[in-house]
């Protein structure tokens, strides 16, 4: 049976055989774990860059900043908004590809400049299971995904950065802010404001894993077991609710399923069929 080890081995394999490389770094889980193996096996033939945007908190880019001052990356901020992408505000079923396109379009052109050919990106063997379709702009641009092909998973990949000492290996998930919109509700650099400033606030309130999903005017916030035990303090629901509603939202709601990835994604089936009766008509 094949170990983490195994896998671990099979990464370095496959970035020592690489003559440089450009990695998409957003400084979580995934792209920190796959950075520092890079930097490990490629040593200065390595750089990091980073997309700024509305989509991005600031948090994000700045502990991106500190892991690459830190470790001597080379670490190259490129501006890609989102926003200015023809249809992306309307949050199309598409939006992660139009984004993933856009980006590593750009990444490419930063490190052709620098004579790197070889771009690479954090996506690891569990985001097989769910509805990816940046993973489609991933395959047409040529972006290498070592992390899915040497087969780690997201629990894989924290524990080898707990034990390589990252400060990442129990960090909270993240996606980009977009994806806390329903598939079709447009996206507003307004709202992107009272969904990144309601989530600094839980994470400053101690929330450790935690999604305010957008409903309209609606705040629907996915947290994890520990998160739920703090809410169950009427005097933190309070304060939670209260910071909300001074943020811009009218109603504020705790989702009883609790945090996961994608949950967005549940309206797809039906979304999906009436795409393709569409197109068929």
């Amino acid at each position: 049976m094949e170990t983490i080890y195994d896998k671990q081995n099979k990464l370095t394999e496959i970035l020592k055989g690489l003559d440089s490389a450009a990695v998409a770094f957003s400084g979580g889980v995934d792209s920190t774990f796959l950075l520092y193996s890079a930097q490990q096996a490629l040593g200065d033939r390595l750089v990091a860059v980073t997309a700024r945007s509305k989509s991005f908190p600031a948090r994000e880019l700045e502990e991106a900043q500190a892991f690459c001052t830190k470790h001597g990356i080379a670490h190259l901020i490129v501006d890609s908004e989102e926003l200015d992408i023809e249809g992306f505000s309307n949050n199309p079923i598409n939006r992660c590809y139009l984004c993933k396109t856009e980006l590593f379009t750009k990444i490419k052109e930063f490190a052709a400049q620098r004579g790197i050919n070889k771009v690479l990106e954090g996506s690891n063997a569990d985001d097989m299971g769910d509805f990816r379709p940046g993973l489609r702009a991933v395959s047409e641009q040529g972006v290498l995904s070592p992390l899915r092909q040497a087969g780690l998973n997201k629990e894989d990949i924290r524990q080898l950065s707990k034990q390589l000492g990252l400060p990442t290996w129990d960090k909270q998930s993240f996606a980009c802010l977009s994806s806390r919109f329903p598939y079709g509700e447009s996206i507003t650099p307004e709202k992107l404001q009272l969904v990144d400033a309601a989530e600094q606030f839980l994470i400053d309130q101690g929330f450790h894993q935690i999604r305010v999903r957008i409903h309209g005017n609606l705040a629907r916030i996915e947290t994890d077991e520990a998160g739920f035990a703090k809410l169950s303090v009427e005097a933190m629901r309070k304060s939670v609710h209260e910071k909300l509603k001074e943020i811009g939202f009218t109603y504020v709601t705790i989702d009883l399923r609790g945090y996961r990835t994608g949950s967005m994604n549940e309206t797809l089936s039906s979304a999906a069929k009436d795409a393709i009766i569409i197109k068929r008509a």
